[in-house]
């Protein structure tokens, strides 16, 4: 989608559905002891499905139009009000790339940045990678088009490897110590560069926009990712339209958006099922001792807990809420509550997930039309397939003289 039409009708869509449907979204799943909906047809619906089928349902968008479509229309019609849908770009054809090069990238990570790469065009101004780790990209798209490429990130071990491996190969990859969220890292870009980001997450790619605005950068090639991690407690939209959209997005909102995973074994897959129900078994133990059944967050915390005991992680979250538990808890007790709960929660967000993508295409609107009313030609695509990787929405920018 290209034109400025095109972006606002699209934008005016993903927000009509967002808004008429916030009751199924925007709410806390965990929070809730019963289907938080009087939707009677949904409530049959959902209590009816296998619970067996529950992951495969939320995981393929036949299926949950299968089973949810003809309860949520409007969602299920979103992509033909959209006079672009979405669909992977042609790709440049790019020279095979050898395998001393990839050495010590992953397979999935080597399918993003070759899809990225493809979608980049040729150029005669300055490459700048932004957030750029230890350079993989920026090392590729050197070798590929032969052109020097500077690459600014803030871990300084991080640009100490990428520049050993730069030197290995004799590619000219510049490395650049800085964090991007201060003038000394904002002071990379020029107006004459070419910018490339890929999954700059939340605040290092709203940064990138505002800077790259500010300095009239010529060309931007971006996906973002992790749109939650901001430091302000509420979304601060960038362009007009989002300004004046009535939809206020908290960090809880943002995290749906990029809860749509692919990469997971069947070990991870376990051990989410057990950080759930473990989390949930929790809640009930707190609730029997506090008297208290508003449900209560905690911090994240290491996958290895969930492969551990579950007294141990009830005494970490106990602690987490200065909570002095017994000494001999019905533990079994609480796990079987725990996983009453799961099954519940698991229901709420099969039909909380259906909103991902929209929410996530309207952030990145928002992003598309920001650069747009700052005088940018702008494109937004899928640039790979959402099974190499779900944050595969490519913003590509051209400043117009």
């Amino acid at each position: 989608m290209t034109n400025s039409g095109t972006l606002q009708q699209a934008f005016a869509a993903c927000s009509a559905v967002l808004q008429q449907n916030r009751q199924y979204w925007q709410l806390v799943p965990f929070a809730c002891q019963q289907l938080p909906w009087d939707n009677p047809a949904l409530a049959e619906k959902l209590l009816a499905l296998p619970e067996r089928d529950l992951a495969c349902i939320d995981q393929d968008p036949a299926l949950q139009q299968q089973h949810l479509g003809e309860l949520f229309c409007d969602l299920f019609q979103l992509k033909y009000h959209l006079n672009a849908p979405e669909s992977t770009l042609i790709a440049h054809e790019l020279k095979p790339v050898p395998f001393w090069l990839t050495n010590g990238i992953g397979g999935r990570k080597m399918a993003q940045i070759t899809a990225f790469s493809s979608q980049i065009p040729q150029s005669d101004l300055p490459l700048l990678e932004w957030c750029a780790g230890k350079g993989h990209l920026g090392r590729l798209l050197a070798w590929q088009f032969q052109r020097p490429v500077t690459s600014v990130e803030w871990q300084q071990q991080l640009c100490a490897d990428g520049s050993a491996l730069a030197s290995q190969f004799n590619i000219p990859q510049r490395f650049v110590h800085a964090d991007v969220l201060t003038p000394q890292g904002s002071a990379v870009l020029a107006p004459q560069q070419q910018v490339v980001a890929l999954h700059a997450c939340g605040q290092l790619h709203i940064e990138l926009l505002r800077q790259a605005v500010s300095k009239g950068c010529q060309q931007l090639h971006l996906v973002p990712c992790c749109y939650h991690l901001i430091p302000d407690e509420q979304y601060q939209p960038l362009s007009a339209l989002a300004q004046q959209a009535d939809l206020a997005l908290s960090h809880h909102d943002l995290k749906l958006a990029v809860q749509g995973q692919v990469t997971a074994g069947v070990r991870i897959e376990k051990l989410r099922h057990t950080e759930v129900k473990w989390r949930l078994a929790y809640q009930a133990l707190r609730a029997a001792l506090t008297g208290d059944n508003n449900y209560q967050p905690l911090s994240s915390v290491g996958k290895h807990w969930f492969s551990g005991d579950f007294a141990d992680f009830a005494r970490w979250a106990a602690d987490q809420h200065q909570l002095t538990l017994p000494a001999a808890p019905d533990w079994q007790h609480y796990l079987t509550m725990g996983a009453e709960h799961a099954a519940l929660v698991t229901r709420i967000e099969l039909v909380r997930h259906l909103f991902r993508r929209p929410l996530e295409r309207w952030l990145v609107l928002d992003r598309a039309l920001y650069l747009q009313q700052h005088g940018y030609q702008v494109q937004l695509n899928a640039f790979c397939d959402y099974q190499v990787t779900p944050r595969n929405l490519l913003l590509q920018a051209v400043r117009q003289n």
